[in-house]
């Protein structure tokens, strides 16, 4: 069977990025980096999930820059970054990776945002010193493994999947027309029509991004992760999409019973990429909180 090579290249598949003119290349933890910077302000750091990459920031990021120094990475292996070896593609070892990122930005963030896997990460990297921020906002995240035997099964399948070098090639060809990226984008419980399906086709399609996205879910135990966050002091919001269909809504009930400076704040009528959804919505809530947290000026 022969593929053809859509891996992307910043020259080629970028004329039409989400905030293309904030775009800049870092070498960084033996790295090329790929990351978004925008605005003035306290600084703000945007993180997104598995198998995403900034694309997904597109709609929050300008509405976000008009108050705070907004930094958007595309993760290790995900995007136009470069990958990890596979034994630091961890929890551990993408919170070193974006560690490294930062001290070069020279960039400590006042508020780290994170959707699903993102959020985790965040997190992690509070509690570990890595981060100091005075603000946490999760967007579904992705706290809690895999319940009853899917847990059990899950990891070791994708790993199995990951160092099999044909299993990324076979996927982003199996990607096809973009159909089967909206089909998988409506069972998060999203709006195909107002998410990036457009830009997760693109991604799908590169056997390097799904790798990344294989080799991050084979390696990720949040076992400590959900140990630790009786021992998270910085406030967090949990902004929850009801209909999300890839994070259950009732992991953040179990997260705001556990870490304990949790707030939920529930979104109906959206799913797992609700920031894509309604960025005007989520911004507001990002917004509100910092103000709360006198991190800007009140309204």
């Amino acid at each position: 069977m022969f593929f053809t090579d859509h891996s992307m290249r910043w020259d080629r598949d970028s004329a039409d990025w989400p905030n293309r003119d904030a775009s800049q290349f870092v070498a960084a933890g033996g790295l090329t980096w790929h990351v978004q910077v925008m605005g003035e302000g306290p600084a703000l750091l945007l993180l997104h999930g598995t198998a995403a990459s900034t694309h997904s920031w597109g709609g929050l990021m300008p509405l976000l820059s008009r108050h705070f120094k907004v930094v958007a990475p595309d993760l290790p292996g995900h995007g136009f970054t470069d990958s990890l070896p596979v034994h630091r593609l961890s929890l551990p070892g993408m919170s070193k990776a974006l560690r490294s990122l930062l001290n070069v930005l020279d960039m400590a963030p006042k508020v780290a945002v994170g959707h699903s896997a993102g959020a985790a990460v965040i997190t992690r990297m509070t509690l570990d010193g890595q981060l100091s921020p005075r603000l946490l906002v999760s967007v579904n995240g992705a706290f809690l493994p895999f319940g009853g035997i899917a847990g059990q099964l899950f990891p070791p399948i994708a790993k199995l999947l990951f160092c099999n070098p044909f299993v990324p090639h076979v996927f982003a060809w199996s990607v096809g027309d973009g159909r089967r990226v909206e089909r998988m984008i409506r069972e998060t419980g999203s709006d195909a029509d107002n998410a990036g399906t457009g830009f997760y086709a693109r991604l799908w399609r590169d056997p390097k991004h799904v790798a990344g996205a294989l080799g991050m879910m084979a390696n990720w135990d949040l076992e400590p992760l959900v140990r630790d966050l009786p021992n998270l002091g910085v406030p967090i919001e949990l902004v929850v999409g009801e209909k999300d269909g890839t994070v259950t809504p009732s992991v953040a009930d179990y997260v705001a019973d556990a870490a304990p400076r949790a707030v939920i704040r529930k979104v109906p009528d959206c799913g797992h990429l609700v920031h894509e959804e309604k960025p005007d919505l989520i911004a507001g809530l990002v917004l509100d909180a910092a103000r709360a947290e006198g991190l800007i000026e009140a309204a």
